[in-house]
């Protein structure tokens, strides 16, 4: 009988939720079809829309940090790491969830969040680790959309300055306020990832059909700061699972989720490794700066970035870019939105339009942020060394091997990897080379890097990295 009843009790019951998804009308079928995805391909376009979101434009430039070779490598290992440690996430939600569920726990009103996780299994030490570098992590990467946004636009409209494209997006991006939860991104998210698909392989074929710009060097970096630089972009770029615990929340059944996160990462790569191909084509001379969009007007630079015969597609890009900014946006500002929620405890609340009112306080910041500092290259890199390295991958990693370290831990690990002998020397080694290598020399190269823009355009910067009109 004691068996029975384990297996009656399975993290995610849906079913009141599926049946809210089930009606007839056409209001419902509507809703159904845009607005309720709960399901296994709904969890992969959140992941695959959310995994490369804003670096995709950073990646050139990583590359002419990095140099070719190292640039493929990174991405390859970073990929196999970030996919491991999302495993991990998932597994430890799974055991949380089904614990909190044998108690009686009723989440159909809450969604659970990574710090929760960690407080149920590991207590509130963890949880306030958790907490810090999630929350802070998602902030600067709400941040980092909104300077792209207006970054891109700017590109397209000249007529104003970046800063005040920042404060028109951010007026934009408000309105996230109204989408409940992951659970109701399905729409966007898949046109998130249409967008990204796009974006990727026109920039290839346009370098493919232009060939070889005259005098570009593709050879690595002479300084060492350069090199951990692009190092820990790569590593933000596949460490975009901050959110996964909130993804794995919107499905009907969670424990689908495992291999999820691995499919995206497999077409992400289809997405970044031709980035590459950026070198050789009429964007070759680009990779100087940190967004790959960068088109000068300039009769004096015209010849750098933006010749005829594809100009007009990148306009069209730049149009459709700051939609996925939006996208990217909410993505990254919705759980901060439920953290604010639990804080001032109005998250369980039906009424939408209250818990929209109560959610704009959490918009002021960033958009405030954006504006001080206006360059997201930098900012990639530096957020991705001192946070991406703790919230998704040493603090996954240690959470699991804790977790699971008595002997009757419930889930056993694949025969094929070892079992947890090999569990912990993935995750020991997982733990020792994002700290030196991501963390230590990562956060190095890019707090100094991040400190000579601040030196070279200061805070506050009307417009970074406008081109100069010269008569």
């Amino acid at each position: 009988m004691a068996s029975e009843k384990v297996e009656t009790v399975i993290a995610g019951n849906y079913l009141e939720m599926e049946r809210e998804g089930n009606s007839k009308s056409i209001k419902g079928k509507l809703s159904k079809l845009f607005w309720h995805g709960g399901s296994a391909y709904d969890a992969w376009f959140s992941c695959a829309s959310n995994q490369v979101a804003q670096v995709l434009l950073t990646l050139p430039y990583s590359f002419s940090q990095l140099g070719m070779l190292s640039g493929i490598l990174f991405q390859l290992f970073y990929g196999i790491m970030g996919s491991w440690t999302a495993y991990l996430i998932s597994v430890l939600y799974v055991e949380y969830r089904t614990r909190k569920e044998r108690e009686k726990v009723d989440f159909r009103n809450h969604v659970i969040q990574w710090f929760e996780v960690l407080d149920g299994l590991l207590g509130k030490h963890w949880r306030n680790a958790g907490l810090f570098f999630n929350c802070t992590f998602l902030l600067f990467g709400s941040v980092i959309q909104l300077i792209a946004c207006a970054s891109n636009i700017y590109y397209i409209n000249d007529n104003l300055d970046k800063r005040t494209w920042t404060y028109i997006f951010g007026a934009c991006c408000a309105t996230t306020v109204f989408i409940p939860s992951f659970h109701n991104y399905r729409i966007w998210s898949f046109l998130g990832l249409l967008m990204t698909t796009y974006t990727a392989w026109y920039l290839t074929i346009a370098s493919l059909i232009h060939g070889q710009v005259e005098g570009v060097k593709h050879s690595g970096p002479a300084k060492m700061v350069l090199y951990f630089t692009g190092a820990t972009n790569i590593l933000y770029t596949f460490g975009g699972h901050a959110v996964t615990v909130e993804i794995m929340h919107a499905m009907w059944k969670p424990q689908k989720f495992k291999l999820i996160y691995l499919i995206a990462t497999l077409y992400v790569l289809t997405l970044t490794l031709h980035q590459l191909l950026l070198f050789i084509g009429p964007l070759a001379t680009c990779y100087l700066h940190s967004n790959a969009l960068f088109a000068p007007k300039d009769r004096f630079q015209r010849h750098c970035c933006r010749p005829h015969a594809y100009s007009s597609g990148l306009e069209h890009i730049l149009i459709t870019y700051p939609n996925y900014c939006f996208i990217t946006f909410g993505f990254a500002c919705t759980p901060l939105y439920f953290v604010w929620e639990k804080f001032i405890r109005v998250h369980e609340t039906k009424s939408m339009l209250k818990r929209a009112l109560t959610r704009l306080p959490v918009v002021i910041p960033i958009w405030f942020l954006a504006i001080i500092f206006p360059f997201f290259g930098p900012i990639n890199s530096t957020v991705g060394s001192l946070l991406v390295s703790f919230t998704v991958y040493i603090i996954p990693a240690l959470a699991h091997m804790i977790t699971f370290s008595s002997a009757p831990a419930r889930e056993r690990p694949p025969s094929f990897l070892g079992g947890w002998v090999g569990h912990y020397c993935i995750n020991t080694f997982v733990v020792v080379w994002v700290l030196v290598v991501g963390f230590g020399f990562g956060g190095w190269a890019s707090m100094l890097n991040f400190i000579r823009q601040i030196d070279s355009f200061g805070l506050f910067t009307k417009c970074y990295q406008c081109p100069t009109h010269k008569a």
